[in-house]
């Protein structure tokens, strides 16, 4: 089976022909840096993803606090992670950068905030 994959690891967006026999990569053409060819191993064996929502916070200007991942997940567990996400409420003030949920689900990524909110 033949997969064709855009790379989005920088801004040459090579095109990535990959060749798939029983669930295993055969071969890797069209990249033109060897992070284009690791990122694209990992997009057919285990994708990531990182996630950017808001926290309802009290005592602020606006009623919602973004927030992000600070590394990429299995594309599996971004349900898992939003409802962990959903059950926190804040309290302003809240800075920029400040860690609202340490290594959330023990999946090696905190829940920071990218806003300072007061």
């Amino acid at each position: 089976m033949k997969k064709d994959l855009v790379c989005i690891i920088c801004p040459n967006s090579c095109s990535i022909s990959l060749e798939i026999e029983n669930k295993k990569i055969k071969s890797i053409s069209g990249h033109k840096c060897a992070n284009g060819a690791i990122w694209a191993y990992g997009e057919i064996e285990r994708p990531k993803r990182t996630i950017s929502t808001s926290v309802l916070i009290d005592g602020a200007s606006y009623p919602l606090c973004p927030v992000r991942l600070s590394n990429p997940i299995e594309r599996d567990k971004i349900f898992d992670v939003l409802s962990e996400i959903r059950k926190i409420k804040l309290k302003a003030p809240i800075k920029c950068g400040e860690i609202i949920i340490p290594n959330v689900l023990g999946l090696g990524s905190d829940v920071i905030a990218t806003k300072t909110m007061e």
